[in-house]
């Protein structure tokens, strides 16, 4: 019976133990990084990135261009609607000095890759699983309008109809 007694002690004394150490690595993790999610008004969080097309990214010197930078993912049902939309206005603005940057954050490359074959976007696309923590993005599709001084003119936290005239009229105003 002592045994038994000993043996009940010791496990729940390790199982204290392990309760700690988990709750000690959960906490650390929490406030090692801070999440910080950025919002119109502030500077866009600094990133260098080389599209699947070759062009490197960067903010805030993207040659005095306006970045409409695009979080997306595969298996989001809005972010695959958004994206003829986007498309043509990434057609429709080549020209005019605007940069439209599609990131996915998709974990599998061949869905990516799946992705781009079937809907072809008209705009720059990368994969990459870091930059969004960075902007605090954690629902897609969003995206941010950024000036060329690097700036957040515009955070869309929805998928966007960018055809939309009054979105549009707000684009054509920053250039």
């Amino acid at each position: 019976m002592q045994s038994v007694k000993t043996t009940d002690r010791v496990l729940r004394g390790a199982l204290v133990v392990l309760l700690v150490a988990f709750v000690a690595v959960v906490a650390r993790a929490v406030y090692e990084r801070p999440i910080h999610v950025v919002v119109a008004g502030e500077q866009a969080p600094r990133f260098r990135i080389t599209a699947d097309n070759g062009k490197a990214i960067s903010t805030p010197g993207f040659a005095g261009k306006l970045l409409v930078l695009n979080f997306w993912a595969t298996w989001c049902g809005p972010c695959v609607e958004e994206t003829p939309s986007l498309s043509r206005f990434a057609q429709d603005y080549a020209g005019r000095g605007v940069v439209v940057l599609g990131i996915s954050v998709d974990a599998s490359d061949r869905a990516y890759r799946a992705f781009l074959a079937k809907y072809k976007p008209y705009f720059s696309t990368v994969r990459d699983s870091l930059i969004h923590r960075d902007f605090g993005t954690f629902m897609y599709p969003e995206t941010y309008i950024i000036d060329s001084a690097g700036k957040v003119a515009l955070k869309i936290e929805q998928p966007a109809d960018w055809s939309d005239p009054k979105l549009r009229a707000y684009i054509d105003s920053l250039l």
